[in-house]
């Protein structure tokens, strides 16, 4: 596989990071999941859009550069027509201690993977581990660190289940392990607002622009919903069951998924 690192394309074994680096030593930085289709990368100006947020919440600069010519190029260097490309960008090298070099100079990542297989309807838990700090900044942010999301997936794991609902400080639903949630309760479509400590998903704001709307939801809320499904820049996965309650419901999510998911 080529990669894209720093300025260029470079043969996967040739690739080198700085153990200093601080994408490594602290976690400070950014990534993007991009969905590619036909060739074309499926809402780049969404995905670009929000990591210039991110790095502006980070006081991070971006790198000088094409970032949709770099995504394109590492694409078409790996012969990338159906797949997913991952864009990592992290502070870059620095010396001990948080605060960051007065001058820093970013690192670069762009990799290539072929898409999963089709995942069958999801089965959640509600994690009891830990939970999503809807108070903090990053909260908005697709950062690096991504710890407590993998202790809400471990949690799940451990329970048979294949995600886990993170609840926010509230104790009300902000999001899975790795997508948003939506649920149609009562005939509605819904999903959190963001100030529930959900972060922007690009598919995520296309299903709202689908008629979808936003209120705050408890863990009761997903308990009487006759359907659930997730969304992220993959596509749109249904959800089989909830804490052991069986859902049966499709249909949104399929309808949804022909008219979106792949567009």
């Amino acid at each position: 596989m080529k990669l894209w690192l720093g300025t260029g394309l470079e043969e996967e074994d040739a690739a080198r990071l700085s153990p200093f680096d601080r994408g490594f030593t602290l976690g400070d930085g950014l990534f993007e999941t991009l969905r590619v289709r036909e060739g074309a990368v499926l809402r780049l100006s969404a995905h670009l859009a929000r990591l210039a947020t991110g790095a502006g919440v980070l006081g991070m600069a971006l790198p000088p550069l094409d970032l949709a010519a770099a995504l394109a190029a590492t694409a078409e260097a790996n012969g990338l027509t159906d797949g997913a490309l991952r864009l990592t960008l992290s502070r870059g090298t620095g010396p001990r201690g948080v605060l960051p070099p007065a001058e820093p100079n970013p690192t670069l990542v762009i990799t290539t993977a072929p898409l999963p297989a089709p995942a069958p309807p999801a089965r959640l838990v509600i994690a009891q581990g830990t939970r999503r700090n809807d108070r903090s900044p990053l909260a908005q942010v697709k950062s690096l660190n991504y710890l407590d999301n993998i202790l809400a997936r471990q949690e799940a794991a451990r329970r048979g289940a294949d995600d886990g609902v993170l609840l926010n400080t509230r104790e009300r639903v902000a999001e899975t392990s790795i997508a948003n949630v939506f649920a149609v309760i009562g005939g509605d479509l819904v999903t959190p607002p963001l100030s529930e400590g959900v972060l922007p998903g690009v598919m995520r704001a296309a299903v709202l622009a689908e008629g979808a709307g936003e209120r705050p939801l408890t863990p009761e809320d997903l308990g009487r919903a006759e359907e659930i499904f997730l969304t992220s820049a993959l596509g749109i996965r249904s959800v089989a069951a909830l804490e052991g309650r069986t859902l049966p419901g499709r249909a949104v999510a399929e309808r949804l998924r022909a008219r979106i998911a792949g567009a």
